[in-house]
């Protein structure tokens, strides 16, 4: 009997002995396990550090609780020459507290009546030349006596209220001439470019230059005779255009009088004031040039094509 109990307890002591081991085996794989985990999290601050630093030095605010003031730190030391890998930090964007709508574009309250051409300037710009037939032109005054016209650059022709315009033009050779605008160049003419008559080209270069430089400004004539008036064709006491020829200065405005008084007409590229309801078609008219001085019109009838003359004119400046 002492046989198999003597056996029993051996292989007991054989299974705890086994069964000891594996535990400890078990209790050292996590002891391990923990330590390269502590170990890993070390590494891991270690590298987040330098990044903190960075981006405490390019200005990113530190958090604070509410109501704490935040810490303050004096930066650090540089040397007086920063290396040539340096940056400069970005200064931190700024945001309104609520963006403001989008104003409308309005013209200043002191603009001029005059537009993108000034009395008493002068412009820098280039001369070309053309062949302009009879003198008409995008002004619609028909053919020209002299031919001294110029045609205006959209630019500066501005809805045709550069029509009418003398201009006096110089060369660097030291000739000039003044011509009448009559006509818009479109492009490739640009902005300050005066596209002359051969017969005004050639006051101050042969026409086979083609192209020069030039200086121009506004002049005011001595006699260009009293102004004109003509209703286009078509017109009637309900729709009519009307045109001022003659004028010694640019005109700003044309006003037809109606029932409750002075009524502004909208301007035409073709140089035509329109009245497209025909309200004031027939009645005294009214025009303003550039140096703001008016001029009022009675007793024009209403016959389209038919250039009725006045009695006036605008001042010299």
């Amino acid at each position: 009997m002492e046989g198999p109990r003597q056996a029993a307890r051996q292989r007991r002591r054989r299974r705890g002995l086994i069964v000891g081991t594996t535990t400890g085996v078990v209790v050292s794989g996590l002891l391990v396990s923990l330590l390269m985990a502590m170990q890993s999290d070390r590494e891991e601050d270690a590298g987040r550090a330098p990044a903190a630093a960075v981006a405490g030095v390019r200005g990113t605010p530190a958090t604070t609780a509410p109501g704490q003031q935040p810490a303050t730190t004096s930066p650090p030391a540089t040397s007086a020459t920063p290396p040539a890998s340096a940056t400069t930090p970005a200064p931190p964007a700024t945001t309104s507290a609520a963006p403001s709508p989008a104003s409308p574009r309005t013209a200043p309250a002191t603009s001029s009546p005059a537009g993108r051409i000034r009395p008493r300037a002068t412009y820098q710009g280039v001369a070309t030349v053309y062949e302009a037939g009879t003198g008409d032109g995008a002004c619609s005054y028909g053919p020209s006596d002299d031919m001294m016209i110029a045609a205006m650059n959209t630019a500066d022709y501005e809805t045709s209220q550069a029509c009418g315009a003398h201009v006096l033009v110089r060369a660097a050779n030291g000739a000039s001439v003044t011509v009448l605008i009559t006509n818009e160049c479109p492009a490739p003419c640009a902005p300050r470019q005066l596209d002359l008559s051969e017969q005004a080209f050639a006051k101050l270069a042969p026409t086979s230059t083609g192209r020069i430089a030039i200086t121009w400004s506004l002049v005011s004539p001595a006699t260009p005779g009293t102004i004109s008036i003509r209703y286009k064709t078509g017109s009637s006491p309900y729709w009519c255009g009307i045109q001022a020829i003659g004028h010694r200065n640019p005109l700003a405005r044309l006003e037809v009088r109606t029932g409750s008084g002075w009524r502004r007409l909208a301007r035409t590229e073709y140089n035509y004031f329109l009245a497209a309801d025909g309200n004031g078609c027939g009645g005294a008219i009214r025009i303003t040039d550039i140096h703001g001085e008016q001029l009022t019109i009675n007793g024009i009838a209403l016959r389209p094509e038919a250039v009725q003359a006045t009695r006036v004119q605008f001042a010299r400046h």
